[in-house]
């Protein structure tokens, strides 16, 4: 079985082990340094890199390429094309030439531009990304690459990710340089996602419109049992989901993919994926295969794959933690504490610039994984708050409160060194609890960014994590290169830093009501909604931060503005016309039969003389009526509100929608609620929370 896991792993993927064996070695040098470095392809290797990959794609099974990329859709997009050229005389040949390689082109019309392309500016461009592997999946070698339009502006998700990830490179190469570390060639940030999913059985999900439409339930009642009992989370995992995560591993692991953690989550129904650590590039193709793996596997066994953020009310939605962390090529992690003095002020420095970085750019941080559906799950249930904090734990806390007083920690030996500051204990690895509530906490050599939803890229948030560290990093730099006195300019940056910024520190209870009122009085933001945060999106200092690190241009901010606040809007729409078409014909003709099956009822019991005002029948019968009236004039006024004119400005629609719609949507769910609790269960219309929640064997 070991050995078939290491011939398995990697099978479906040009991976350096195939390059080196396919690749003469000038050619596999060349390419390599590529890699390596980020830069582009020598041309002159890449008729010889096309023939290999070709070469190699076919005797794997593959019959087409295509250029694998992330639109601002959301999703992955492919165009197929065949290896098939002909050759005259009615044959042909397999061809794949270097053009075919490294760039090509795409429909750039029907995707999101946010206005960066009018409908009849179809032309878009693909371009290898050569630092994330080919992979071949469903007989069609995959290239990644980025998307850009006609004129050169990102259409992806990918583009601003590796300008953040070049722009973070730079600057923390600078402050390496102040610690001797002039050896560093490359600093990339990693990044580990820890991805949650719901598994319905097929056949129920096939009968719930709103799970099919919308990836989420838009009604539902309570089972009689939830999640109180905690015995699902890390419980034995069913026999039917154990064949699922079988062979889930087994797709994944042809493609590289290191999954590594699976088990039971807290909801039932619920679980959990957790890849090994990636450079983030990377880990974003992995984490968007997966996604996208998950949902086919799923399928093979009968089985729906959910990642909508809060599938289900009232139990725990599904995020995605994302474990963020730099690496040098040398093979230091810059956010590991170290145990000499030296590696211990280095990590100071990087770590001030994070908190900095946090605290100066929360609305970004919270901008970064608005969405629709994530606004059901922030706040409750195991999910951050949205107010964006950090968790250092007590122990690392107690350590810069020291450095920021010039104190000695009492009960801890400390050793002075040359900065003039009290140094770093030896540092346990997990020398913190793990603060379930904590946005942003420290885990002993990484951060973990809990806010992401399930169903996001997470290429979004690195990107804005990335951008925004690297601008801290180059303002330390920058000072620390005017000093005269190196030494004494780090230690005057890291106390003045903690000092300015430790107001976003905080290793409490993020549920507390307190917390709020502690927030607002320390001057952090609070945006409980998509709209309220992305409002924030074109401040000055937000569109300078992307702008003058060469991330995003002001034009592609403000594109990106409009089609993230577009995607929400109408989100919220399509569920609304989705819970407008379940009231009209399932919820409220199935109701309505029952209702005439309790008039017969009251009728028979009225003549025979034992009718009782005071009877189940009865009550029933009036409460059921009310609660459909009430449903009939919300969804009235639902159909009203839809159908008019909203205006034209994006901010103002999404408001609209927040203010207007999701209220009245609201109050049907309770509505229907409170009526499926009084209707006879061969009357529902629909499989309820207890079958789908309990309903995988």
């Amino acid at each position: 079985m070991t050995n078939r896991i290491i011939e398995l792993f990697g099978s479906k993927v040009f991976n350096d082990a195939v390059m080196r064996e396919r690749l003469t070695e000038e050619t596999y040098n060349k390419l390599h340094r590529t890699i390596k470095n980020g830069t582009q392809l020598n041309p002159e290797i890449a008729q010889e890199v096309a023939n290999a990959m070709k070469e190699w794609a076919v005797e794997n099974g593959a019959t087409h390429f295509t250029h694998w990329f992330h639109p601002l859709s959301g999703a992955t997009a492919e165009k197929h094309e065949s290896f098939i050229s002909t050759a005259g005389g009615g044959s042909v040949i397999l061809e794949f030439s270097p053009s075919n390689l490294v760039k090509g082109e795409a429909d750039a019309s029907s995707f999101p531009s946010g206005g960066l392309r009018d409908t009849f500016e179809a032309r878009g461009y693909t371009a290898w990304d050569p630092t994330s592997y080919a992979f071949i999946k469903d007989g069609i070698l995959c290239i990644p690459t980025v998307f850009i339009s006609y004129s050169g502006e990102a259409l992806d998700h990918k583009t601003p990710l590796l300008r953040s990830m070049e722009a973070l490179n730079t600057q923390a190469k600078r402050i390496l340089h102040f610690f001797g570390n002039d050896d560093v060639d490359h600093v990339k940030a990693t990044a580990g996602a820890e991805q949650e999913y719901f598994l319905v059985d097929k056949k129920l999900y096939d009968k719930r419109e709103d799970l099919i439409l919308t990836g989420r339930t838009l009604i539902g009642a309570p089972a009689p049992k939830g999640q109180e009992m905690n015995d699902h989370y890390y419980g034995q995992i069913k026999v039917r989901v154990l064949e699922f995560m079988h062979d889930l591993n087994e797709e994944l692991w042809k493609l590289g993919i290191q999954a590594k953690t699976e088990h039971n989550e807290v909801a039932p129904s619920q679980h959990e994926l957790a890849n090994i650590f990636m450079t983030i590039n990377v880990s974003v193709d992995q984490n968007n295969l997966t996604m996208e793996i998950m949902k086919k596997v799923a399928k093979k066994h009968q089985l729906e794959c959910l990642l909508h953020e809060k599938p289900f009310a009232r139990i725990n939605g599904s995020g995605k933690h994302n474990n963020w962390s730099l690496k040098t090529d040398t093979g230091v992690n810059l956010l590991d504490p170290g145990e000499t003095p030296g590696e211990n002020a280095q990590f100071l420095i990087f770590l001030c610039a994070i908190i900095k970085a946090v605290d100066e750019y929360q609305d970004l941080i919270r901008i970064s994984i608005a969405s629709a559906g994530n606004d059901h799950r922030l706040g409750g249930s195991e999910a951050p708050p949205a107010i964006v904090s950090i968790f250092l734990g007590d122990e690392l806390t107690e350590i810069i409160e020291s450095i920021e007083n010039d104190s000695v920690i009492v009960g801890h030996k400390r050793e002075p060194f040359q900065l003039g500051v009290h140094a770093l204990p030896s540092f346990p690895k997990d020398n913190t609890d793990r603060n379930r509530t904590s946005p942003f906490a420290f885990t002993g050599n990484k951060f973990e960014f809990r806010m992401p939803g399930s169903s996001a890229s997470i290429a979004t948030p690195n990107t804005i994590l990335n951008t925004v560290v690297a601008e801290e990093l180059k303002q330390f730099a920058d000072r620390l290169e005017n000093c005269e006195d190196v030494n004494a300019g780090i230690q005057e940056l890291i106390k003045e830093t903690i000092r300015d910024h430790k107001r976003i520190i905080f290793n409490g209870n993020g549920y507390d009501e307190s917390w709020i009122a502690e927030a607002e009085r320390r001057g952090l933001s609070n945006y409980r909604s998509t709209p309220e945060a992305l409002a924030h999106y074109l401040d000055k200092k937000n569109v300078d931060v992307f702008v003058n690190n060469g991330v995003l241009t002001r034009t592609e901010c403000e594109s990106r503005y409009e089609i993230y606040l577009e995607k929400y809007y109408k989100t919220i729409n399509i569920e609304a016309h989705t819970l407008l078409d379940m009231m009209k014909k399932d919820v409220l003709p199935a109701t309505a039969r029952y209702a005439k099956e309790l008039i017969i009822s009251l009728r028979n019991e009225y003549e025979f003389g034992v009718m009782d005002s005071n009877g189940y029948s009865y009550k029933s019968f009036k409460h059921i009526t009310a609660l459909q009236k009430a449903i009939s004039n919300d969804v009235e006024d639902l159909e009203k509100l839809l159908a008019q004119d909203k205006g034209d400005d994006p901010l103002t629609i999404a408001w609209y929608f927040h203010d207007r719609i999701i209220p009245l949507m609201n109050s049907i769910r309770y509505n229907c609620d409170m009526l499926e609790t009084l209707t006879d269960r061969s009357y529902w219309p629909m499989p309820t929370y207890k079958d789908l929640l309990f309903g995988v064997d």
